[in-house]
């Protein structure tokens, strides 16, 4: 437990310094002082990243190997595709239900999703180094504290949400993260893990820019893209993907 809660310290205490350190040379040095620009937060962010992968993958905090994936296991990683895609759906509905949290990054995320360059972190840099620092390294250690593994899924999921340090993004963190933490459980591997971020976070990019380019707007509930009479259909539709998905990955995913 103690070794879970110091990779999550670390990880956000990289995240703080990096913000710092890119906001006095972005202030002081370059004299801009828009901080929620895309060129600053892509920076930013990248640098944060790489930082944070090259510092768990070289301590070997984090356990990366090769051996699930040479059993070609595409079957399963199909499967973490269609539940990624099924699973956005209801967890935004479920989030829609609930009382509104505050949304502390719309300007930076704004910025970070209308820019191209800003898929890079959120479509690929950021589910790999998430996936090695919240299961490579929290959810192992936690596994090895309690044999229970829905504690330490339970326990990874909850600091990956807050690691996120935004109440809007939290309950969806929280659901995916369990979802990613089961994964990890039953295949020891990070691959189905940074799949399905993968998939989650590049549907998140798409329809965030077609929102956009449509509506002039990102900031749309469920009902105002498809519909009001669509909803419960496509949270069904949804759930037809998502819960055939959960069932395949079941019988498939093992060690």
């Amino acid at each position: 437990m103690k070794n879970a809660l110091f990779y999550t310290v670390v990880f956000a205490a990289i995240q703080v310094v990096v913000s710092a350190v890119a906001k006095l040379v972005w202030n002081q040095v370059l004299g801009y002082s828009d901080v929620v620009s895309a060129p600053f937060m892509i920076g930013t962010l990248t640098a944060f990243n790489v930082l944070a992968l090259v510092l768990f993958l070289v301590t070997k905090w984090a356990e990366v190997s090769r051996h699930w994936i040479r059993t070609r296991p595409w079957a399963v990683l199909f499967w973490c595709v269609m539940a990624a895609m099924g699973c956005i759906v209801p967890s935004m509905w479920l989030q829609e239900a609930m009382p509104e949290l505050p949304n502390l990054m719309e300007e930076g995320v704004d910025g970070l999703m209308s820019n191209r360059m800003g898929y890079f972190v959120i479509g690929l840099l950021a589910p790999l180094v998430e996936e090695v620092v919240f299961r490579g390294a929290i959810l192992r250690s936690l596994l090895k504290w309690n044999q229970n593994c829905w504690i330490g899924i339970a326990i990874s999921a909850a600091l990956f949400a807050l690691s996120h340090f935004n109440p809007a993004q939290m309950p969806h963190a929280f659901l995916a993260g369990l979802l990613l933490g089961w994964m990890y459980c039953r295949t020891g591997s990070i691959v189905p893990g940074v799949v399905f971020h993968w998939v989650n976070n590049s549907v998140a990019y798409v329809v965030y820019n077609l929102s956009k380019a449509a509506y002039g707007t990102a900031d749309l509930k469920l009902a105002e893209l498809i519909g009001e009479q669509r909803v419960l259909l496509a949270v069904v539709f949804s759930l037809c993907m998502l819960l055939p998905a959960i069932y395949q990955l079941n019988l498939r995913m093992k060690k």
